[in-house]
């Protein structure tokens, strides 16, 4: 079993400044984005929003399973932070910075590029535990600062820097890929998103690929 960089036991809020935990002063970037989303959700009347939509979103038709993937995402977000946390400090600081560029990338465009969706069935086909859990879902998410996706977003970083992470096992990274396409895909069958917002996502990611890992994509000499 690979062994811990840090020991979270050890972990105090007076010791946050100290070498083996200041890496976990990044975690901040996330008061930041709340902040943002409340004031966005708040202060950006949906009147104001460019409604996003594209000729895909019709074809794609709604499907209550994809609430699974879509959910799952949470969890995958938690986890990989975390274990990189404890594990390996430099893919943590690489997957929260990543984090960060695409949260103050996505909220320059929903200030200055307000956007809403109106994809949301107005009755669901069926109804059962699934649908059930996206009215709630919809209830507290609202339909307005979708693109690009974060959602999709965050996830392709994290496959990004699982794929380059040390000692991470063929089967593992095969998994999150493959989890990884799925929750992309949830976001436009449970119609919380337009097709449009993950293509949107693809810049604000390859953004924040060459900030983070310092690649600059050149075209291959023929």
């Amino acid at each position: 079993m690979r062994k811990p960089e840090v020991n979270l036991r050890e972990f105090r809020l007076s010791k946050l400044r100290d070498p083996q935990f200041s890496h976990l002063l990044l975690l901040l970037g996330w008061v930041g984005y709340f902040a943002m989303y409340f004031l966005t959700e708040n202060l950006i009347p949906i009147e104001k929003c460019h409604v996003i939509h594209c000729g895909l979103d019709d074809i794609i038709p709604f499907c209550e399973w994809f609430f699974i993937p879509y959910v799952f995402w949470y969890a995958l977000v938690f986890f990989s932070l975390l274990y990189f946390a404890i594990y390996d400090i430099d893919s943590f600081r690489k997957l929260q910075t990543y984090i960060i560029i695409t949260q103050v990338l996505a909220m320059l465009v929903y200030i200055f590029y307000p956007n809403c969706q109106n994809l949301r069935p107005a009755e669901f086909p069926r109804e059962n535990i699934l649908t059930d859990c996206i009215a709630f879902l919809y209830s507290f998410d609202t339909n307005t600062g979708v693109c690009p996706s974060l959602h999709c977003a965050y996830s392709l970083g994290i496959a990004s820097v699982w794929l380059k992470a040390r000692e991470t096992s063929g089967v593992w990274k095969a998994f999150v890929v493959v989890a990884v396409i799925l929750i992309c895909l949830s976001t436009v069958f449970i119609k919380q998103h337009s097709a449009l917002d993950f293509f949107a996502a693809l810049p604000v990611c390859l953004i924040a690929e060459i900030l983070v890992f310092k690649v600059i994509y050149k075209p291959k000499k023929l």
